[in-house]
């Protein structure tokens, strides 16, 4: 079945090569690993890589840290931190949703609220502020682990990503924490490179071998060192997105060192449009404004047309292959124009499953043939840039 599924696929992949030149991987990470979560979990924290290499106890202590079962699986919950995550409703949670334990000031979850699914099914249709209070530190306090067993084999497990900002990493010794932070490292950051970029060399090159089709590749967020060398050997291009550097010694990309085999973009379809990104952090912008821009004295409150028009310029005379902007961020160069609210440029907000792909071109395609001065006005950048 699944061999005659990936024939079903290859003949449509072809068929497409008819139509297009190119096509965009989404998240191509997926080709490397998944992020995989618990069907008792609400949130990504206590999930896994699939596929991955586990790590034994016996591996972990050799780190330096002595594995305790209870103390490093179990939700850590005490007694000092309570009231800090629910003030006024504290001997509420601990009678409701705890049970003491026989260490002192220690409590653990009662067994009908032990996952964040229970939890969330006892809060269903709660959405006053209290409730969402309680429910929100009771989902965290559950999620307080060190370690994850693996979903396959029980008796191995996974560091629990980012940890470090949690009570139980808090609750660890100095050397405790310097093993663990070199154990944690090691895990996320080198452990699985070689074997990651050998999952995707089983499944990218019929992909890209399939058709003549230029592929592009978004290689955004947490990017294992793999998936650089793999993307070159198949000639897949990167995505290169000035606010989201690759390297994590700069600030802000540098669209005139992006690689030639690579796509040059402001913004994604997932993130906001440019003009939203300016009013996200101030401090952000008037880094961004006075180094990358060179503009010296207090960055605006908004984008204007003026550096809208700059920052696509930079971008059109990038290194990149191809430059492909999104259309609200070519109409932001022109103040007539532009969407009169920047927020509503927006297409999807990943975090949030109930804000839907709702946007609209708020002009019609005769007013766009119309516009002749925004008409020549981009025809004008791209020809300066030489992308024609």
């Amino acid at each position: 079945m699944v061999k005659d599924g990936y024939a079903w696929w290859m003949k449509r992949f072809r068929k497409m090569s008819e139509y297009f030149d190119a096509y965009r991987i989404d998240h191509i990470l997926g080709f490397f690993r998944i992020w995989e979560i618990p069907m008792n979990a609400v949130h990504g924290l206590l999930g896994q890589f699939a596929p991955s290499l586990p790590m034994s106890c016996e591996e972990i202590e050799s780190y330096g840290l002595h594995f305790r079962g209870d103390f490093f699986l179990k939700p850590y919950i005490h007694e000092y931190f309570l009231s800090e995550m629910f003030g006024p409703h504290t001997d509420y949670v601990k009678q409701t949703f705890l049970h003491t334990t026989h260490t002192w000031e220690v409590y653990e979850m009662k067994p009908e609220f032990d996952t964040q699914r229970k939890v969330e099914a006892f809060f269903a249709g709660k959405t006053d502020a209290d409730s969402v209070w309680i429910r929100d530190g009771l989902y965290a306090l559950i999620s307080d682990v060190l370690f994850v067993p693996d979903r396959l084999d029980p008796q191995k497990y996974h560091p629990r990503i980012g940890v470090q900002h949690d009570y139980i990493y808090r609750a660890l010794n100095d050397w405790e924490k310097a093993a663990f932070n070199r154990l944690y490292d090691h895990y996320y950051y080198h452990r699985h490179n070689d074997f990651w970029g050998q999952q995707a060399m089983k499944k990218l090159p019929q992909l890209t071998q399939s058709t003549r089709m230029l592929v592009c590749g978004e290689d955004l967020g947490m990017i294992p060192d793999c998936v650089a060398g793999v993307m070159n050997a198949l000639r897949i291009l990167s995505l290169e997105i000035q606010r989201m550097p690759k390297d994590p010694k700069q600030a802000f990309g540098q669209p005139e060192q992006y690689p030639y085999r690579s796509v040059c973009t402001i913004s994604t379809h997932d993130m906001s449009t440019l003009r939203g990104w300016w009013e996200e952090d101030a401090n952000q912008t008037q880094r961004f404004y006075n180094t990358v821009l060179g503009r010296a004295g207090e960055a605006p409150a908004e984008a204007t047309p003026e550096l809208c028009e700059q920052i696509v310029s930079n971008h059109l005379y990038s290194q990149s292959m191809l430059c492909i902007l999104s259309w609200q961020d070519w109409l932001s160069i022109d103040g007539r124009w532009r969407h009169p609210e920047a927020q509503s440029e927006r297409i999807n907000i990943p975090a949030n499953p109930r804000h839907y792909w709702r946007w609209r071109m708020h002009l019609t395609l005769e007013q766009l043939m119309q516009a002749e001065a925004l008409n020549e006005k981009i025809r004008s950048l791209i020809v300066h840039a030489g992308r024609v």
